[in-house]
């Protein structure tokens, strides 16, 4: 997201009250302390099957986004979670959830349920339901290591500030954003592993934003966008380029991945483009953008132009920690 479009966004949050200025302000980047917010343990996914959608039983999602307060969105899925069964087209079901003591009443648009000890039950007007159960996903290739060759520009905590600059770490060690490499690329492929924040009370883009801008340039957005329909603005998405083709954002405070493979724009001698930009993206494993072109820069950041360039980190005044992120360029 670019800085003018970052300053906009705050002022419209001023403009809704103070209480809302406020409460985007809370960050918290520890796992350990989240667990302190009984929510924390409430939201994130759940997977099961029942008769929501039809007559036979067939597989359902949910994903659970904290709002803040004992206050949740619920967001139910026909076939499955993204990227293991639902797709864009299938049925997405919105309801709106209240933590009652040890249970989080469910409701609205005619389905009625709860949350309790792991379980999501719900039932659609007597017509159908679903039992599912939370569960935890993690990328195919979190942990990946640099194959030989590769350049390891972060590792595990502390190790490889001094590739970045200014290089500022999280007290649990992890890279900040903020950060741009010392060393220029040309093509190459890119790992990287983030964990957003937990933001429950932040909406929109307040809620744990950062970037990957590859080139210098494109921007691959990072943003706590677990739960929604995923825009060229939200997770995955090139920021005013184009949507994920599908919303792989995990919820808050996992550590998630981009898998990367980068072909540079070409030039000719008069420094006119004579070929665009072209990546292919994976989200925690699942392929969200698939040799897609891209025609010009992203806002926020520099032109587009010949390369080669450094890899920069958005900061967006959020703390997303970053870890294990390295670059095997092609010759």
């Amino acid at each position: 997201m670019s800085r003018i479009a970052s300053i906009v966004a705050g002022i419209g949050l001023v403009c809704c009250g103070l209480a809302v200025g406020c409460m985007a302000a809370e960050e918290i980047i520890d796992p350990e302390q989240a667990k302190a917010d009984p929510d924390f343990a409430i939201q994130g996914e759940y997977v099961g099957e029942g008769t929501l959608f039809g007559e036979s039983a067939a597989a359902v999602g949910a994903q659970v986004v904290a709002l803040g307060q004992g206050e949740f969105h619920v967001y139910v899925l026909q076939g499955g979670l993204p990227g293991a069964g639902w797709k864009r087209g299938q049925t997405r079901i919105q309801l709106d959830a209240k933590r009652q003591g040890d249970e989080v009443a469910v409701t609205g648009q005619g389905f009625r349920g709860t949350i309790a000890g792991g379980k999501l039950s719900l039932t659609a007007e007597g017509k159908g339901k679903a039992s599912l159960k939370r569960t935890e996903r993690k990328s195919p290739t979190l942990g990946l290591k640099a194959p030989a060759g590769a350049k390891l520009l972060y590792g595990g905590p502390n190790e490889g500030k001094e590739n970045w600059l200014p290089g500022h770490v999280s007290p649990l060690g992890y890279l900040l954003g903020d950060a741009e490499t010392k060393e220029k690329f040309g093509e190459y492929r890119l790992h990287l592993e983030f964990m957003l924040s937990y933001m429950p009370r932040a909406r929109g883009q307040g809620r744990s934003n950062s970037g990957v801008y590859i080139h210098d340039c494109y921007e691959c957005q990072v943003l706590d966008s677990f739960g929604l329909t995923g825009e060229n603005n939200e997770c995955g998405g090139f920021y005013t380029l184009k949507a994920p083709d599908v919303n792989m954002c995990l919820p808050p405070l996992v550590w998630q991945t981009y898998d990367i493979e980068y072909t540079a724009p070409k030039y000719d001698g008069s420094g006119n483009k004579t070929a665009n930009a072209r990546v292919t993206v994976k989200h925690n494993g699942v392929t969200i953008h698939d040799r897609v072109e891209l025609p010009k820069d992203c806002p926020g950041r520099k032109k587009e132009g010949p390369g080669p360039r450094a890899l920069f980190l958005q900061g967006h005044g959020n703390k997303v920690q970053y870890r294990n992120i390295w670059i095997e360029e092609k010759h």
